[in-house]
């Protein structure tokens, strides 16, 4: 698809750099994190740049290879050794570190990567809707709040918070509002449109730009829909893709997908629809900080046990973008997404009938032509 703003948006995380370096030297903090569950409305609110760091990389680990084991997840390993072969410019610039416990594999590499930078490390419960783990995550939300506090000079009042909250609701708002756009037949976005978003929308520096230009994205595609523009036809096989996240170069199975004739319309993904609904109610008056414990607790991540809110919101993603097929995306040795396949494949082919392809790959090209057959046999199976 041609569009300014899409391009705009692609352009995003290249331009960050360049803004991030600026607004240093005028001393602005930089906050990095790596996960979902990171409360970026804190950063915010103490006047920092809250910004993603790296976790994809095509080139040889060699830093990783050197001092990781080798069947950690590609994730893990390239988070890694980015950092380490100072490699990741959003790491370089970062004056502070949030990480997350959300499994042992990131979890023991963080211990290696303080070697580096200092990192921060909130400990994520492992168990869903229990009242305890709520209590613990507030907890850890309450002791980064003392940490980014220390970190920038700057008390972090209940109005920056409330205004922080505003921001991102209005980022979940706009994105919600862009990939709805493929609810329509045919679709309107294609699958490599949707990573652009997915990878690329949050390396906003300045997140009110951010996003009205996804506002204007949205705009854009609805003019162009009402004079004729679409992405494939009535028949294209609409897919699904769940799984592991996904960096701005990680469109090995998108690519194929839309290659062998098919289009992926939703992508339930950190970044993508996973977390588009997670929004406050800014008319809640309690305690900012127990809002966004209940936020960010809400994630539907495997490493929740159990995940029932991801396997509902798969269901009603389905239905509501028509889709004939979900991929299920894992990276080799990230073991709570392997698991939790079973779940994804029980509701799609046996509760919706639909069919179900489990993906296993990492960021190399080695397994393309291997995954090309699989692939163009579930689009047949869907043609049936």
């Amino acid at each position: 698809m041609k569009s300014v703003f899409l391009a705009e948006i692609a352009e995003t995380r290249r331009e960050s750099v360049t803004a991030i370096m600026a607004a240093k030297e005028n001393h602005k903090k930089v906050i990095g994190h790596y996960c979902a569950y990171s409360p970026i409305e804190l950063a915010l609110a103490a006047g920092a740049l809250a910004v993603p760091l790296c976790g994809s990389k095509k080139e040889p680990f060699l830093a990783a290879d050197n001092d990781l084991p080798h069947n950690l997840c590609a994730f893990i390993r390239a988070s890694y050794d980015l950092a380490a072969t100072d490699t990741c410019p959003f790491f370089h610039a970062a004056d502070m570190i949030v990480a997350e416990t959300t499994c042992d594999g990131k979890k023991k590499m963080y211990e290696i990567l303080q070697r580096f930078k200092a990192i921060h490390v909130m400990n994520l419960p492992q168990i869903s809707d229990s009242p305890a783990s709520l209590r613990l995550f507030e907890s850890e939300i309450r002791r980064l709040k003392e940490a980014i506090e220390a970190e920038t000079g700057v008390k972090i009042t209940d109005a920056a918070l409330r205004e922080a909250i505003h921001i991102t609701n209005e980022e979940a708002r706009a994105k919600k509002a862009l990939f709805d756009l493929n609810r329509s037949k045919p679709a309107l976005l294609s699958g490599k449109d949707l990573l652009v978003i997915v990878a690329q929308a949050g390396y906003s520096i300045d997140r009110k730009a951010g996003t009205a230009i996804l506002d204007s994205l949205t705009e854009e595609i609805q003019n162009m829909a009402t004079q004729g523009y679409h992405v494939g036809n009535e028949r294209t096989p609409r897919v699904l893709l769940t799984g592991t996240p996904l960096g701005e170069n990680d469109d090995k199975v998108i690519s194929l997908v839309e290659e062998c004739g098919g289009v992926v319309v939703a992508m339930e993904m950190c970044g993508g629809y996973k977390v588009v609904d997670l929004r406050i109610d800014e008319t809640d008056q309690r305690d900012p900080l127990s809002l966004l414990a209940e936020k960010y607790i809400s994630t539907p991540c495997s490493v929740m046990s159990p995940n029932t809110k991801r396997i509902h919101l798969l269901e009603q993603m389905i239905q509501d973008f028509a889709v004939d097929g979900v991929i299920d995306l894992n990276w080799h040795a990230c073991h709570t997404y392997a698991v939790e396949s079973f779940w994804v494949a029980d509701m799609v082919q046996n509760t919706l009938g639909k069919p179900f392809l489990h993906l296993e790959t990492d960021y190399s090209e080695s397994d393309r032509e291997t995954l090309r057959v699989r692939i163009e046999a579930f689009l047949e199976m869907i043609g049936k």
